[in-house]
């Protein structure tokens, strides 16, 4: 079986073909950085992480390009609010946004381009639209993308005509569904958040900005676009439009992950309701388990966010790097090197990366390693454990990273450790002198304390629950 997706443009799940055969070409848009994002913000990283990891595992050589958004009318006004330079607050956020997706391991994409670095390949591409018919200058310098010009506009999102009206009426638009291509500079905007153009100073357009990127580092067309799916109209919708109609391929396969949702509201700083990785740190939750969280659901789901199913995740966790660790201890760090992928797990990445079935084969898989080890069968201990680390690998979830040692756990590790073996030769010593009722208080008090001991034919072995 061969990897299929899931397609929004067709709504059909269909096999995966690269344009160029052993080349992927991916696009994500990423975030506006007007602010600090939150774990709902990170959930597309994650889920394109997944994707990026998945494909190059198949073999593919993948190029893959993550936009940033530092110029827009969000960060102007955040400027604004807050008495700074508006350039200032987009790079600040760019970094907390870089380090957020470091801390969850999200790999780095092979580009990372700024809007603001690509101002002439959008003015070049809102100039073959107004040459083409598909924009119009108005008298103030405004460009707008012509709707009523592309009879396929909402073929992305399948929306009628009724259904797209703007809310942001204006007079200088022909269409209440026009879109802007490029801003005119207005009296009491910072000067430097304006640029040359043909049609006089200003910026950008939101939407036009990632046309232009994708075009600048894939070329006319490629293999996969994505973003969340509360971007899929009007963004995406407005990206496929002006990218056609300005003669371009573009994609061939549009990807949205779900929203990660409070209480089944979407997560937003307007809300609120932001909950940040800091934030969570602070709480207990540690960036391996938010990320256990994000891929252990599928990317199309929408996912309610509630701290107890976080608690849940991490506890699931636990449970397999307690078996991880388990294993090297026992046999050998060694020995869970270079395990191969159950057919099973690879059969759930290639039906539109179902990571929840695929985790599921992970934790199957866990507990024959825990009951082989139990049993003294070191071999198969072994080999189940090569291969638990391997799939965990493939997620962004290996417990042997060094990416997700902290050196505090680590101390804290240590410790237990040494109390537990203290606890742990006692009862050995009481159970030699046929004191069972004193071992078993120490093994009920550990018990109490979250630490289960089992007795196996290589000695007592211990798991925090």
């Amino acid at each position: 079986m061969s990897l299929r997706l899931y397609d929004t443009g067709t709504r059909s799940v269909r096999d995966f073909q690269p344009r160029k055969p052993g080349h992927v070409g991916v696009y994500l848009c990423g975030l506006t950085v007007q602010g600090p994002p939150h774990i709902g913000h990170l959930r597309s990283g994650v889920s394109y992480d997944v994707l990026i990891r998945w494909l190059r595992r198949t073999g593919y050589d993948v190029t893959y390009v993550r936009n940033v958004t530092d110029i827009d009318d969000k960060i102007l006004v955040r400027g604004e609010e807050q008495g700074r330079h508006w350039w200032a607050i987009a790079y600040e956020n760019e970094r907390v946004l870089a380090a957020a997706y470091d801390a969850l391991g999200v790999i780095a994409p092979t580009y990372e381009p700024r809007a603001t670095g690509h101002i002439t390949q959008m003015t070049d591409l809102i100039g073959d639209l107004v040459e083409r018919g598909h924009a119009y200058v108005t008298e103030a310098g405004d460009v707008w993308f012509d709707v009523s010009s592309w009879p396929a506009y909402g073929e992305l999102s399948h929306r009628r005509p009724e259904d797209m009206l703007s809310s942001a009426e204006s007079g200088a638009k022909r269409d209440s569904r026009d879109f802007g291509l490029w801003k005119a500079h207005k009296p009491g905007e910072p000067e430097d958040a304006a640029w040359t153009s043909p049609w006089g100073p200003g910026r950008p357009g939101w939407h036009i900005e990632c046309s232009a990127m994708a075009r600048r580092y894939l070329g006319d067309a490629f293999d996969i676009h994505g973003g969340g799916t509360d971007i899929m109209f009007p963004h995406h919708e407005n990206e496929l439009a002006q990218s056609r109609a300005a003669g371009l391929g573009f994609a061939n396969f549009w990807v949205h992950n779900g929203m990660l949702n409070l209480s089944g509201t979407k997560m937003s700083k307007s809300l609120g309701n932001t909950l940040s990785v800091e934030a969570l740190g602070e709480k207990g939750f540690r960036p391996v388990d938010i990320r256990y969280y994000l891929t252990s659901a599928q990317y199309r789901s929408p996912v309610d966010f509630s701290e107890a199913a976080l608690g849940e995740a991490q506890a699931a966790w636990d449970r397999l790097t307690n078996f991880v660790h388990r294993t090297a201890e026992a046999l050998g760090a060694e020995t869970t090197i270079g395990g191969a992928l159950s057919p099973e797990f690879t059969a759930a990445m290639d039906d539109d990366l179902n990571t929840p079935a695929a985790v599921a084969v992970v934790h199957d898989a866990a507990r024959e390693g825990n009951a082989a080890l139990d049993a003294g069968d070191d071999a198969a201990a072994a080999r189940i454990g090569a291969g638990v680390r391997a799939m965990l690998d493939q997620l962004g979830l290996d417990p042997l990273d060094p990416h997700w040692d902290d050196p505090g756990d680590a101390k804290l590790t240590g410790a237990v450790d040494a109390l537990v073996k203290i606890a742990l030769e006692q009862r050995a010593e009481a159970r030699a002198r046929k004191d069972y009722a004193a071992a078993d208080r120490i093994r009920d008090e550990l018990a109490h304390a979250g630490i289960t001991v089992k007795d196996t034919p290589r000695g007592p072995v211990w798991t925090v629950d």
